[in-house]
């Protein structure tokens, strides 16, 4: 894998302390020594381009079905891009997410693996190693567990430099001037924001995760979970609310999202196995 400079997640600390403006120019500079968005990536990127332009790269972003004429998408993992318009969350959008932090997990590892950058707001109890375990790159991760008075100001430096951006409202409840004036920086910066954890009106798109299930446990309780199994509901401004059954489950050493009907039809040949400890 590629090296890539990246806000780290130990370097966080250095905006301890700091005023807000000290705190705001600390995390410019930061974003300053970020590489273009995929500039160290080892893969191959996808190519885009609107109407009448030539294609042009476009690192983490999958691309709408209609040829390059329709917006691109980062990816999310393939269990849930049926839900999704385009199969993923479409760059320059906000998205609401509730529920499960089992969701925010998968969502970062898929932009990570595939060579997006992400940073994470003012969710300190986050499951990291979750995402590991789904495929998250950490060299492509940044975490601001505290972020101050302001995580809003915050989101707002780091959509410049990132392609996912997840923000933790802790209970708070955004005004629609600011969220307009966020939301027209995600478009223009290409980025896409993620809000949990507080009231964010306008999202383009809710995504809410509810767990129906743990495997391997008992009727008592008790007993060795190897799989949970979520219903994920999304809906949108532009399209009705659509619902999927899926497991999370180990598969070939990390944990995979598998349709339910998928899942079933594989517990006849293989018997059930740990997660790991970050499942949640």
């Amino acid at each position: 894998m590629a090296a890539t400079a990246s806000v780290p997640a130990a370097g966080v600390d250095s905006v301890v302390g700091l005023s807000r403006p000290e705190r705001l120019e600390q995390l410019r500079r930061q974003i300053a020594a970020v590489p273009a968005r995929g500039e160290a990536v080892a893969r191959p990127a996808r190519t885009w381009g609107g109407a009448g332009q030539p294609g042009r790269a476009v690192p983490g972003t999958r691309v709408t079905p209609d040829e390059g004429r329709g917006r691109p998408v980062l990816p999310v993992p393939p269990a849930l891009a049926r839900l999704l318009p385009g199969g993923g969350l479409a760059r320059g959008s906000v998205v609401s997410v509730s529920g499960a932090g089992s969701l925010l997990s998968g969502l970062l590892a898929a932009v990570t693996e595939s060579g997006g950058h992400a940073a994470v707001i003012g969710l300190p109890r986050l499951g990291l190693l979750s995402a590991v375990e789904m495929g998250a790159e950490l060299g492509r991760l940044a975490v601001i567990p505290d972020p101050g008075p302001d995580p809003v100001e915050v989101a707002a430096v780091l959509l410049d430099g990132m392609d996912l951006v997840v923000l933790g409202l802790a209970g708070l409840a955004v005004p629609p001037s600011r969220t307009r004036a966020i939301v027209a920086r995600a478009r223009s910066k290409g980025a896409t924001l993620v809000v949990t954890d507080g009231h964010w009106g306008g999202a383009e798109v809710r995504l809410a995760a509810v767990v129906r299930d743990y495997q391997g446990l008992g009727e008592s309780g008790r007993g060795r979970l190897h799989g949970l199994r979520l219903a994920v509901t999304a809906e949108g401004r532009a399209f009705q609310a659509r619902t999927a059954r899926l497991d999370l489950r180990p598969v070939r050493g990390r944990v995979e999202w598998v349709p339910e009907e998928v899942a079933v039809a594989a517990q006849a040949g293989a018997g059930p196995r740990e997660l790991g400890s970050g499942v949640a």
